[in-house]
C-alpha cells in the first residue's frame, strides 16, 4: 500500500470516527476498552492509535476519590510538553481527566515504555488555538467535537516535565 493510498484510508476510519453515534458510543466505551488492551499487549497497543494519534498514558489523582487513575489519551508532542485536548468526544461536559489535573495537577506520563513526572497547567487563549488547530491536523474529528460543544470552551491542559 502506498502512502498515498494508507493516507486516504486513515482519512476514511478519521471520518467513520467523527460521526456522532460512533463519537457517542467511543465516548463511553474507548477509554476501558483502550485501558484492557494496553494491559493486554503489555502497554504496546491501544484502539487509539489505529486512528492515527498520537498516545499517552497518564496516571492523574481522582479529583473527588483521591485514586490513582490511570488511562491512554491522546497526547499531542511540543518538544518536551505534550498537550491534551478536553474534548469528551464533543459530549457535553469535559472529561473527568480534565478535573483530575485541574484538582491535582502532578501526574505520570508513560510513553514507548519510559514514565516521567509532569506538571499541568490549563493553556492560555493563544495556547489553546495553537494547540486545538495542532489536534484537528492530527484528526479532522476534533473540529466536529468542537461544533457539537459549541455550549462550553474545550480546555487544553500543557503537561510539562517536572523539575
Amino acid at each position: 500500500m502506498t502512502m498515498k493510498e494508507h493516507s486516504f484510508l486513515m482519512r476514511i476510519f478519521q471520518q467513520f470516527l467523527a460521526w456522532k453515534p460512533i463519537s457517542w458510543f467511543m465516548a463511553r466505551v474507548l477509554h476501558h476498552a483502550d485501558a484492557f488492551l494496553l494491559r493486554l499487549s503489555g502497554g504496546k497497543l491501544t484502539f487509539a492509535q489505529m486512528s492515527g494519534l498520537p498516545i499517552i498514558e497518564i496516571t492523574t489523582i481522582g479529583a473527588k476519590s483521591g485514586k490513582q487513575r490511570t488511562l491512554p489519551i491522546t497526547g499531542l508532542p511540543d518538544g518536551d510538553k505534550y498537550a491534551l485536548i478536553a474534548s469528551n468526544f464533543g459530549q457535553e461536559h469535559n472529561p473527568a481527566w480534565y478535573y483530575n489535573l485541574k484538582a491535582n495537577p502532578e501526574c505520570n506520563v508513560k510513553k514507548d515504555g519510559r514514565t516521567g513526572s509532569y506538571i499541568a497547567r490549563e493553556a492560555d487563549p493563544q495556547e489553546n488555538k495553537f494547540y486545538y488547530e495542532m489536534a484537528i491536523s492530527y484528526y479532522i474529528g476534533y473540529a466536529v467535537y468542537k461544533q457539537w460543544a459549541s455550549h462550553r470552551e474545550i480546555p487544553v491542559m500543557v503537561l510539562e516535565p517536572k523539575e
